[in-house]
């Protein structure tokens, strides 16, 4: 990396205000600087962790987001932005496959399923526990290994299709650390025989969601806490010049910078500008797209749903992968509890699976009907589509090679990518990971400290709190 000016003098420009671009400036902040800007597209701060109040006043996040943590830093922070107004919620995950609701994870609980599908889910799981260990080439394989061929067959190759939007024998399985519960066949054949749900896996079986305002409200509360004027908004990039160290913007603006902390898609950010070095390896990143449906309805949730957070669907005659009880995280995230209910669903999107845009509001309320969410369309009150073109960054096969050649260029240019979509590391990119990546590469550039999150995923998510 080129010399850098004195950390404290240096002019620091952050690209995007979601919970990275948020994370590296209430660091700097924190350690008393205010040589830097956050500069943000839109007229408020969020990015994918953003939350919106459709016309008919129901709340919607940009998919199913809640607040669980791997790290003290980032809890003590939640805690002093929203203090006492945190909702506290246990897990009720639930798979809805065979007509009918199988505890999650789906693994521990075959025993839901028709017996003829539940002896070859079992015999694949036998058949993996006596064969030699062998190691996986991809995602599929890893399934496969693990699970046997029966649950691949029936839940986890359809449903990882579905959330992906590519097979997935294109992705890789270093991703999955926590994300994946491992088998205990013990536990399962106990499961069947004592007729017992298991439902208490995850690092997510308690939660916690805002009282008000969705998951933005978090956001928003701490981009209130920086400097005024830090806080660029209504700036979207259009050009990076990283040999003359200037932002261009659509407004025709031009900004110069020392130190740039980037939360940009990194495709889209080596793509608009003079890194012509990097286009052909940053292009070969893969993405999806997120189309999340907001449906609120008259009335409220049927007993079946009434304690429900989320639900996944792997068979095909739904649209979405999963769908998410809004209503039941905060009941201000409808206009009256007493009077509506909402349910927001997840429809993935890519080149191997496109969606009508037209049409997905349509296809999803006939899914809500065929998995028999609601009764009758007729409830139905208000709709909302959002569409994120960066949904989800795929982790396919080849994408550590691919950041093994991209972040380390950048960072000779001062150029550090970081988040969601600038590290493309799907394994820390929840809210945690993503706030945490730009606290550590603050730290790194302010005093040599490691970046834990972005350089071993597989610690960070190991158990235990940082």
């Amino acid at each position: 990396m080129t010399a850098l000016p004195a950390f404290h003098r240096a002019r620091i420009a952050i690209l995007g205000a979601g919970p990275t671009g948020l994370g590296a400036a209430h660091r700097l902040n924190e350690l008393g600087l205010s040589n830097f800007t956050v500069y943000e597209r839109e007229r408020t701060a969020g990015g994918l962790a953003s939350s919106f109040v459709d016309a008919n006043g129901f709340t919607w996040d940009i998919g199913g987001h809640v607040q669980f943590s791997h790290y003290k830093y980032f809890d003590k922070l939640m805690d002093a932005l929203l203090r006492d107004e945190w909702l506290y919620h246990d897990r009720e995950a639930w798979v809805w496959m065979r007509n009918r609701f199988i505890p999650y994870p789906f693994q521990n609980n075959i025993r839901h399923l028709p017996v003829a599908e539940m002896k070859d889910c079992l015999r694949g799981l036998i058949a993996c526990a006596a064969g030699p260990a062998q190691l996986p080439g991809n995602f599929e394989e890893f399934i496969r290994a693990s699970f046997g061929d029966g649950i691949a067959r029936h839940f986890m190759v359809p449903y990882n299709f579905k959330v992906w939007a590519y097979p997935p024998s294109d992705l890789s399985y270093q991703w999955i650390g926590e994300r994946v519960a491992k088998v205990d066949l013990e536990r399962i054949v106990f499961n069947i025989i004592e007729n017992r749900d298991d439902v208490s896996w995850g690092p997510n079986n308690m939660f916690r969601f805002p009282l008000r305002g969705g998951t933005g409200e978090v956001w928003r509360r701490l981009a209130y806490r920086l400097p005024s004027q830090c806080l660029a908004y209504g700036k979207a990039l259009t050009y990076l010049d990283s040999g003359k160290k200037r932002l261009f913007f659509d407004d025709g603006s031009v900004e110069g910078y020392d130190i740039l902390i980037s939360t940009l898609p990194l495709d889209v950010l080596v793509r608009n500008s003079d890194l012509d070095a990097l286009k052909h390896a940053a292009a070969r990143l893969q993405r999806s797209s997120t189309n999340v449906i907001g449906i609120g309805l008259r009335g409220t949730a049927g007993a079946q749903l009434s304690k429900k957070c989320w639900m996944y669907f792997p068979e095909s005659d739904t649209p979405f992968y999963r769908a998410t009880v809004f209503s039941n995280y905060s009941p201000n995230n409808v206009p009256d509890s007493r009077q509506y209910w909402s349910l927001m669903l997840e429809v993935s999107e890519s080149p191997m699976k496109p969606v009508s845009q037209e049409r997905v509001i349509e296809q999803t309320v006939s899914g809500l009907l065929s998995a028999r969410l609601i009764d009758n369309a007729n409830d139905i009150v208000s709709t909302w589509h959002y569409r994120a073109e960066h949904g989800y960054p795929t982790p396919t096969v080849g994408r550590d090679e691919v950041l093994s050649i991209v972040l380390p260029q950048l960072e000779a240019e001062s150029i550090f990518s970081r988040g969601r979509f600038g590290a493309w590391k799907y394994e820390v990119s929840n809210q945690d990971h993503s706030l945490m990546q730009g606290v550590e590469v603050v730290n790194r550039l302010a005093d040599g400290a490691d970046e834990i999150t972005l350089r071993q995923p597989s610690i960070v998510n190991a158990g235990g709190k940082r």
